[in-house]
């Protein structure tokens, strides 16, 4: 499964880049594929595009560096965005409340934690089985009417 290797490699190279530039064909590149077949690959197997998983991540370690003490604007600038404004919008969407408000005690933000991939594969091992012919029986229980209302 050296494909998965692949795409893992790829997802490394993104998180390492998530305060610089993310060149989408390097990623694609080490992946082994075109930068167009990566981001369906990505999407198709990730349920979630590229750039919305980029969004998501940048936002969890945003949160953090607000809850340790740093100042919204450099949050900001150091995840790429160049307006504070442009920031909290994102950063509401993802956490539901503004980089303010995270960086008060006891704010409780959503986390979205490192991709990776992995492949299970299950059914592998033999079974024994048997197959019984059964009497037909009944089932009884205790019925109970509820009234509708209307």
């Amino acid at each position: 499964m050296e494909w998965l290797d692949h795409l893992n490699t790829s997802i490394a190279y993104v998180e390492e880049n998530l305060t610089g530039k993310i060149e989408l064909e390097r990623a694609a590149q080490l992946a082994q594929c075109s930068s167009y077949h990566y981001q369906r690959m990505f999407s198709y197997i990730a349920d979630v595009t590229l750039g919305e998983y980029i969004r998501r991540r940048k936002m969890s370690l945003a949160g953090v560096d607000l809850q340790r003490g740093e100042k919204v604007v450099d949050v900001a600038g150091k995840y790429g965005y160049d307006s504070p404004t442009s920031f909290n919008r994102v950063f509401k969407s993802i956490h539901g409340m503004t980089p303010k408000e995270a960086k008060q005690s006891g704010a409780k933000l959503t986390s979205y934690p490192m991709l990776t991939f992995k492949l299970t594969v299950k059914g592998v091992q033999a079974m024994e089985y048997q197959l019984i012919d059964k009497d037909a029986f009944q089932v009884t229980g205790f019925g109970l009417k509820l009234a509708q209302d209307m």
